[in-house]
């Protein structure tokens, strides 16, 4: 049995767990949201908890009941209070604005670069230099900024790109003129 798959995981004030088949749904007032769980992992609920319980004792299976919990754990936390990264934009004429459902960035390239903002995804770019990726579900929001991120990582020479508030860019020397 996994340690972390064995402890329930309390259903916050506000929020509705149910489990019907293999589907694990919890709504809250920012939405609502589903996991399918792997059919070795059973779960329920009672007292206010959700409890999840493992068929055997396989090492996959293992992994999979820390994993449903600590998925259920993210999910009741995203329904209740939601999930947000911020990136940071840095270099002469970088910056993005968000038209409609698209992300345009001007980071250097001869074109803007458009970015379609997936469904419950919410993008702030009120600040030209800086965007936050908002949305309840943990998974999603950590993708489209890892996504965003790829368009134009962090180069180690000026540091000029896209990344996150607290990423520190190891920099580098450049090219050394001798005499």
């Amino acid at each position: 049995m996994s340690r972390i798959g064995k402890k329930p995981v309390e259903i916050l004030q506000g929020t509705k767990a149910s489990v019907i088949d293999d589907m694990l749904v919890i709504e809250g007032p920012k939405g609502k949201l589903e996991y399918r769980m792997p059919s070795v992992i059973s779960c329920e609920t009672k007292d206010g908890k959700l409890y999840f319980a493992a068929a055997n004792s396989i090492k996959t299976t293992k992994a999979l009941h820390g994993t449903s919990r600590a998925l259920a754990v993210n999910m009741m936390i995203g329904v209740t209070s939601g999930y947000s990264k911020t990136l940071k934009i840095e270099g002469v004429g970088y910056k993005a604005a968000v038209q409609g459902k698209n992300l345009k960035l001007n980071v250097g390239f001869s074109h803007s670069v458009e970015y379609a903002i997936p469904e419950g995804i919410k993008i702030d770019a009120s600040k030209q230099v800086e965007l936050v990726v908002s949305g309840i579900d943990k998974v999603k929001v950590g993708q489209v900024s890892a996504e965003i991120r790829h368009i134009c990582p962090p180069e180690p020479y000026k540091g000029k790109g896209i990344r996150y508030s607290d990423e520190r860019v190891r920099r580098k020397v450049g090219k050394a003129v001798t005499k």
